[in-house]
């Protein structure tokens, strides 16, 4: 029998074991069996609360701090008052765990998650709930973000468990560690014939105290199964090729939404390194409706509501099918991957308003995200106070959400009703989908009508309207300034700045706009001077001066895409140095020499249940897809063939997966891609302030070309420097004093030319 067969059956069993160990416990409590599978928030449902650290709550009680206010997490501070006896994820837990002989109540979640904050609000801000769980339980809270890794693992067990997944996550696990039961959010009290979160802890006690050997036995078999699931033999006999890619664009068109953009029904995500792969297929394939899907998707986001119109840069999904209706969180790793996508947009077609949207999300990162020291944030909730004298009770989207009269007050009748137009502003409010009743009365903006229509509305050209329309922006933007922000989630990951500093690396040379790569520069030197141990290790997170937790696959991979990134902005030979060094490192510490691919962890990191390798290419693409790509990429140009032989066993590995539903590893195809050619190696020589190098290296960024690696030989030290590092470069020098360009095809070079012309028909040639 196949391990997937095996794993299946496991699941069926698991759940019908589950269902016996409870169902004593939830039929004396008079809550049907059917609602074993709990009420599951979506991953997706995400808004964060500020810092709640003020003396007292919504229960009227004073409190005092418990072990989390020692943390740096904001996650885990925004829980250090409740009367809950939290502990973080660590020894002294496991240890009390084991010599009071209790289970574990963990809670993960994130400081950017609306159920998290419900749950926080309703549950452990409540002594009476509080005085159960540290009665029975020893209660531990983790930032999934701050520990990926131990999130992996017990999202994996409660999906396993039930089939959905999301935050805040509560597992119920044994003092080894071992999950047991679980689920999402759970209310305080029962409701709707479903077990509230007193119920739960009652039974769960209960069962630990008289049933343990039951436990221990679901606790023996989930483990057993999620590791079976974790694990992925070295795929035999599939062949990954262009059929693949096909099979994957054929999978995207078939959950096309024509009418709307994106892909399947709502909530709708952005996910846009899919729409990245579509747009490299659409190259390989001329197939019109690849670059048909990517351009609707892309436009049809910019319009909606998932776009932020006055300050630009993109909340997290929509709630309905036309990107009307957001979740108003914003975070760092989406204004990455959609800018990019954007960026690439710009290159295939020429249209501006894909350059403008990527210059607005920069400009919004920058302005918003950013610390003093280089580094980017990582999030900005979705709730907000719209009363300055009450900062405690927010609200959905209440920073961004507008009235039809604070509009016209602001910006006076004539240009109210210009905006109103364009923008969709209705006296009575404009949301099509309010099911918490939090939008009565007001407008989230959208593209009610087009630039275009909106002059012929008014008698203007499209240049006055235009003008009109920057005008009213600006003037609602500095209103928009004066209201309570929202929480700042302002932790620096390792790995969502990689992808940033990607983004931005690339947007300089797409828009030649040396703002974007000085940007990039001084987040990369803060992550290589603050985030990089003297052994050359990565780390994870940095918070108020502290630097800490071992990096993951996820933060070398992407950090590593952002300096190979950077090194094509720069052209700074060190940064491809840091590249090479950290791919070689990356591979030590967490290539699989069993099975091929990259662990999620690295070889000495924390002993946990197990050590996953994850594929999936979800809300941020997976570290073992990022890694294929770096690995080629670094290889391709330093001719360290080891790299692209790693890169060829992780896809043999994953392959059965990835021919089976290509489209869930867009980030692999992508990879795939660069991997199957033609690719294109480019060396320019010359000096970096002749206007002719300046040429060359403009129309090699102006045009899409994603598979390829450029490199500048630069003359005297500097090139000899970076010869060492791409040996095929030592030979490639300036003709006759003149830049020149060296166009080549998997190490096949043609004759190199100083013409721009001719350089530019090399580019072109497939």
């Amino acid at each position: 029998m196949k391990l997937r067969h095996l794993v299946i059956l496991g699941v069926v069993l698991v759940n019908l074991f589950l269902a016996a160990l409870f169902l004593d416990l939830f039929r004396y409590k008079r809550i049907p069996t059917s609602w074993l599978h709990l009420n599951h928030a979506s991953s997706s449902d995400v808004i964060v609360e500020s810092d709640t650290t003020s003396k007292s709550n919504a229960h009227g009680q004073n409190r005092k701090p418990n072990r989390l206010i020692n943390e740096k997490s904001p996650y885990l501070l925004q829980h250090a008052y409740n009367p809950v006896n939290w502990y973080p994820w660590g020894s002294e837990a496991f240890e009390k765990a084991k010599k009071e002989d209790k289970p574990i109540f963990l809670s993960i979640g994130y400081s950017t998650c609306h159920w998290c904050h419900v749950m926080e609000r309703e549950s452990f801000s409540d002594p009476k709930v509080a005085a159960i769980m540290n009665e029975h339980f020893v209660s531990i809270k983790v930032d999934r973000e701050e520990r990926p890794d131990v999130d992996t693992i017990y999202m994996a067990a409660v999906m396993t468990m039930t089939g959905s997944g999301g935050w805040p996550l509560t597992a119920f696990v044994t003092p080894d560690l071992k999950p047991f039961y679980g689920g999402t959010y759970f209310p305080p009290e029962d409701k709707w014939g479903r077990p509230g979160l007193k119920t739960l802890l009652r039974g769960i006690a209960d069962a630990w105290k008289n049933r343990r050997g039951e436990v221990l036995r679901s606790s023996e078999s989930l483990t057993q199964l999620i590791q079976a699931q974790s694990h992925t033999e070295a795929g035999k006999g599939v062949s990954l090729s262009e059929e693949t890619l096909k099979k994957g664009f054929q999978q995207y068109a078939s959950q096309f939404d024509s009418d709307d953009g994106g892909f399947g029904s709502a909530p709708k995500f952005p996910r846009s390194h899919s729409l990245s792969f579509l747009l490299r297929y659409w190259k390989k394939s001329q197939d019109p409706k690849a670059l048909e899907m990517v351009e609707k998707t892309l436009q049809e986001m910019a319009k909606g509501g998932m776009y932020d119109h006055i300050g630009g840069g993109f909340h997290r999904y929509s709630t309905d099918p036309q990107w009307r209706v957001p979740h108003f969180e914003k975070m760092l790793y989406d204004q990455t991957i959609l800018a990019k996508t954007y960026l690439e947009a710009y290159q295939v077609t020429k249209k501006d308003e894909y350059a403008r949207i990527a210059r607005e999300i920069f400009d919004y990162v920058l302005r918003d995200m950013t610390g003093p020291e280089g580094g980017f944030y990582s999030a900005e909730d979705a709730d907000s106070a719209p009363d300055p004298k009450h900062p405690d009770e927010k609200s959905e989207g209440a920073f961004y959400l507008w009235t039809k009269s604070e509009v016209s007050k602001i910006l006076g009748k004539e240009e109210a009703e210009t905006f109103s137009y364009r923008y969709g502003v209705q006296p009575n409010g404009n949301t099509p989908f309010d099911p918490h009743g939090e939008f009565t009365g007001k407008n989230i903006l959208y593209e009610a009508h087009s630039l275009e229509e909106t002059a012929e509305k008014f008698g203007k050209s499209v240049e006055e309207a235009g003008l009109t329309l920057l005008d009213a922006k600006m003037k609602l933007f500095a209103t928009r300034s004066k209201r309570l922000r929202p929480h700042l989630d302002d932790k620096i990951l390792a790995d969502w700045n990689g992808l940033m500093i990607s983004s931005l690396a690339f947007g300089s040379r797409v828009l030649n706009e040396p703002k974007y790569r000085q940007a990039a520069e001084k987040a990369a030197d803060f992550i290589l001077s603050t985030l990089v141990t003297k052994e050359g290790r990565l780390l994870h997170r940095y918070r108020k001066g502290e630097a800490a937790l071992a990096g993951t696959i996820e933060d070398y991979a992407f950090f590593i895409h952002g300096l190979f990134d950077l090194y094509e902005a720069t052209f700074d030979s060190r940064y491809l140095e840091w590249a090479k060094r950290l791919a070689a490192t990356m591979v030590q510490l967490f290539w699989d020499e069993k099975n091929g691919g990259f662990f999620f962890t690295a070889d000495d990191a924390e002993k946990l249940l197990f050590r996953p390798r994850e594929l999936y290419d979800g809300a941020i693409p997976s570290g073992n897809s990022v890694a294929a790509l770096d690995l080629i990429r670094v290889g391709r140009l330093t001719m360290e063939k080891e790299f692209e032989g790693k890169a060829e066993v992780l896809m043999k590995t994953f392959s059965g997966e990835i021919s089976n539903t290509p489209m869930a590893y867009p980030q692999l195809l992508i990879a795939l891609d660069f991997a199957l050619g033609p690719s294109k190696e480019i060396v320019i020589a010359g000096t970096p302030d002749d206007p002719a190098t300046g040429a060359m290296v403009r129309e090699v960024f102006g045009r899409f070309l994603p598979n390829k690696v450029v490199a500048l030989r630069l003359p005297g030290e500097e090139g000899e420097r970076l010869s060492t590092l791409v040996p095929f470069a030592k030979l490639q020098v300036p003709l006759g004093g003149k830049a020149t360009a060296y166009v080549c095809e998997n190490y096949v070079c043609n004759l190199p030319t100083t013409d721009l012309e001719k350089m530019i028909t090399l580019l072109e040639e497939k």
